[in-house]
């Protein structure tokens, strides 16, 4: 699975103040003692960044120092939260760096207030609040700018350009990583250069030229070599594998974690070797080599265990699981992957739970467990759909709550104008008392402030307008691809309900409405493959086609994530698997040159006309989705890129109607659901002369 490599990258945000590593991290010495408490600092922030587990004693050694003044009291709870967020404590380490922020701010010392800044940025990173994250490190960067502290002004550039490179902005990424280089040489630090260059690397595997994150990231790890600090050479190692797996070469990413493996082990990093063994066992697996993964599986849920890491054993359970399955153990398998989601499920982990859904419907889908690879399946589409409307709800709130600020802005500034005017009013009597005879000029005076007045307030009321009538334009339509989304369709098909009581003719030339549901094949491929970019840009061409493809008057909506819903009223029965058909044809057709690459998708459908007839009367349009939804996975079940269409139902009741909803394709076999297979046409083949 992917988890492993994921987790590896994730741990590129926390960034803390570098300085030489230091191996013998365990406890305070003399020699502690004697160096001034500033290069304790620094030094105590690399052994946190690569031993956080024997950082405690040393940082607790420091304390009394400390509370002789603010600017030192900053600088501790800074390292302290950077501690409880290595350690896994997000929340605490977030309230640490805010008592940190008030110490720097009561000391007047920008610098430490940038510094605490950043540290709250990764906690909050964390925590998955990756938006907030990004304001505190921009915020941290301003403060910053004309900072004498040459190595914060690096960090915040890496820190701010790894923010706009998670945010999809990599050409101002890109600016910044080469601008924290060049500051990093003109410094001189070799270890400074070192990590401005192991960021730079990763952004360029992000962007695809790998030749040049190599370059960036060979340089890194000799710079490593060259200051003798193998905790930093292991992390470089990490990501070469990363650049390495991304393009293809999974040999040169065995060999490179291998060897991070080896020098963390020297250190005695407890925390990154069993990052790596994910990592290892992630990487065998792709190459299904199954014995090695789940042998670095298992010895990473054991390391795991010991460090307390729940986090990760659920990681290293879903290896063990996938491992497992690889091998035809699919008991065993199962086992420990439904342990490990489980912890997600109860972390409240959605995003992560969803990719190890995918995961294991593919995995149980290569040993041949159909039944189980379709319950998968299901089990990730609705959370899917649930995650899609989290994010939709979300949008919408923060919509709405940039109009109320919007108008609260624009009450305030009617408010701040009345009062001008009373105070222009109190004025003028004052000087109608000593001056009558300027009472005429004060009058047309006022007269001109109202009219203006008037016209302003008539002005804000037509923006009022008009907002008002963009936010309910915005609710019915989907941002990324502008089709109407799952709410206005619900909220249509309910003030329509005569649909539902059409006739129950069954004639083939019968005029009636119909629902086709489509769900992209391998889309998560396409994510994994060439970023979200890529997907977002093959959704917008599927809009697009099924625009061209279906007529004007039929209502295409996105469903939810990389489904679609197409509503078609008004078409004769007989005309619907020639739909589906051109549809299966029309879609792949369609192309998308995205970075270079030239992208296609097939698709999978489901249909059936509505209303749906069972016996003497007609099924809600609900129920008609669910049905229409299980044909869908019928088709994904039977090799994708192909539709299963409803012609009809038998004279049902409650019981018979729930079976076909529980196993439609068992169904199908009994008799009780008619059902059409539509498959693309196979291409011509020319008579050789």
């Amino acid at each position: 699975m992917s988890a492993g490599l994921y987790r590896a990258s994730q741990h590129r945000r926390s960034r803390a103040l570098l300085a030489l590593l230091l191996l013998a991290a365990g406890s305070a010495t003399a020699s502690d003692a004697a160096a001034p408490t500033s290069d304790r600092y620094t030094e105590l922030a690399e052994v946190i960044r690569v031993t956080p587990e024997r950082a405690a004693p040393r940082l607790a050694a420091l304390e009394a120092e400390a509370r002789r003044s603010p600017a030192e009291q900053a600088r501790y709870l800074t390292l302290s939260c950077d501690l409880s967020h290595r350690l896994g404590k997000h929340e605490e380490a977030v309230r640490l760096c805010e008592d940190a922020l008030q110490q720097g701010r009561q000391a007047h010392d920008d610098s430490l207030v940038a510094r605490a800044l950043l540290s709250k940025a990764y906690a909050v990173f964390g925590l998955n609040e990756s938006v907030q994250s990004h304001q505190l490190v921009w915020e941290a960067e301003r403060l910053a700018a004309n900072s004498p502290d040459g190595d914060l002004r690096v960090l915040v550039l890496i820190s701010s350009g790894e923010s706009f490179a998670e945010e999809g902005n990599f050409p101002v990424a890109l600016n910044k990583l080469q601008g924290a280089v060049t500051l990093a040489r003109q410094h001189g630090d070799p270890l400074q250069i070192a990590i401005a260059l192991k960021s730079l690397a990763y952004l360029y595997g992000q962007m695809r030229e790998f030749d040049k994150g190599f370059e960036a990231v060979a340089e890194a790890e000799k710079l490593a070599k060259q200051i003798d600090s193998p905790g930093r050479l292991a992390i470089f190692k990490t990501t070469e594998a990363i650049l390495a797996v991304s393009n293809g070469d999974v040999a040169r990413g065995t060999k490179a974690l291998l060897a991070a493996l080896a020098l963390e082990r020297d250190i005695g990093a407890d925390a990154m070797v069993s990052n790596t063994l994910v990592n290892l066992a992630d990487i065998y697996l792709r190459q299904q080599d199954w014995r090695r993964a789940l042998t670095y599986a298992q010895q990473a849920l054991d390391q795991a265990q010991k460090l307390h890491d729940d986090s990760l054993a659920a990681t290293a359970r879903v290896n063990v699981g996938q491992a497992y399955l690889g091998m035809g153990r699919l008991a065993e398998g199962k086992k420990h992957i439904e342990e490990g989601m489980d912890w997600y499920q109860r972390s409240g982990n959605k995003p992560d739970q969803q990719g190890v859904l995918v995961e294991y419907g593919d995995a149980l889908e290569r040993a041949g467990d159909l039944a189980g690879a379709l319950a998968a399946y299901h089990r990730e589409r609705a959370l899917s759909n649930e995650l899609f409307e989290t994010r939709r709800q979300k949008a919408m709130m923060e919509l709405q709550e940039k109009y109320e600020a919007d108008k609260r802005q624009r009450q305030i500034e009617m408010l701040r104008q009345e009062n001008q005017v009373k105070s222009t009013e109190i004025d003028n009597r004052r000087l109608q008392q000593r001056v009558w005879w300027l009472l005429a000029l004060v009058f047309a005076l006022a007269s001109v402030i109202v009219g203006i007045l008037y016209r302003k307030v008539r002005y804000a009321n037509a923006q009022l307008e008009e907002k008002n009538l963009e936010l309910k334009q915005q609710s019915a339509r989907d941002p990324l691809t502008a089709l109407y989304n799952r709410r206005h369709f619900q909220e249509f098909m309910r003030s329509h309900q005569e649909i539902e009581r059409r006739g129950a003719s069954t004639s083939g030339d019968e005029i009636v409405s119909a629902m086709f549901l489509l769900d992209v094949d391998h889309f998560k491929h396409i994510n994994d493959t060439h970023g979200h970019g890529a997907g977002d840009a093959v959704l917008r061409e599927i809009a697009d086609a099924l625009r061209e493809i279906l007529r004007e008057t039929d209502m295409i909506v996105r469903w939810g994530g990389e489904e679609f819903l197409a509503f078609l009223p008004a078409v004769p029965r007989g005309s619907l698997d020639e739909v589906a058909r051109r549809l299966l044809v029309g879609i792949p057709e369609r192309t998308i040159d995205y970075q270079g690459t030239r992208l296609s998708v097939n698709v999978s459908i489901g249909f059936a006309p509505f209303p749906l007839i069972a016996g003497a009367a007609s099924i809600s349009w609900e129920r008609a989705i669910n049905i229409v939804d299980m044909a869908l996975y019928m088709a994904k079940g039977h090799g994708r890129n192909r539709a299963y269409g409803v012609r009809g139902l038998a004279g049902l009741d409650q019981a018979n109607m729930d079976e076909i909803e529980q196993d439609i394709e068992k169904a199908w076999r009994d008799g009780l659901i008619d059902l059409s297979v539509v498959t693309p046409p196979l291409p011509e083949l020319r008579m050789a002369s």
